[in-house]
């Protein structure tokens, strides 16, 4: 499992279904970032490139990511920042172990366009909602978590 220390005052930008849209908007929330995530359906390769002109990007496939460039990004993955576990894929239906049991402390997904930011059972679920195209009448975010240790926190940042 690979391990990431974010600098004090910095944080983990998030963000996920891009497809294939990197907004001006998103890279300024994420400036300042020490680690970006990204959960997930990114619609191509330039858009990590641009985003890891920001911060070093971890990233997961989404179910629209295909192609060699996709083939490269894994459908998980799990990490240690400032001492807490996260656990990234893109839909969270696909969650198959019990995240506090596993010592994770942040679960991070995509999927639904819809942000969510919930603890449950010592578990903060994070979902940065959608930097991409609009859909429906969702909002277009991403989001900021901070963690040091035990705390984990975060925000949704509005760009539209």
């Amino acid at each position: 499992m690979s391990s990431y220390k974010v600098k004090a005052g910095r944080f983990v930008g998030v963000i996920s279904d891009t497809h294939g849209l990197v907004r001006p908007e998103a890279l300024e929330a994420l400036q300042g970032s020490g680690l970006i995530i990204h959960a997930g359906d990114v619609g191509g390769p330039e858009v990590l490139e641009e985003l890891g002109r920001v911060a070093p990007v971890l990233a997961v496939r989404g179910n629209n990511d295909r192609g060699a460039w996709a083939d490269a990004l894994a459908e998980y993955d799990a990490f240690e920042v400032n001492g807490a576990f996260v656990y990234v894929l893109h839909d969270l239906k696909e969650l198959d172990l019990a995240p506090a049991a596993a010592g994770f402390r942040v679960v991070v997904s995509g999927h639904s366009h819809k942000p969510l930011v919930e603890e449950r059972r010592g578990v903060l679920y994070l979902n940065p909602g959608s930097a991409g195209p609009r859909r429906f009448k969702l909002p277009v975010t991403v989001a900021r978590l901070k963690l040091d240790g035990d705390d984990a926190s975060a925000e949704i940042v509005h760009l539209l």
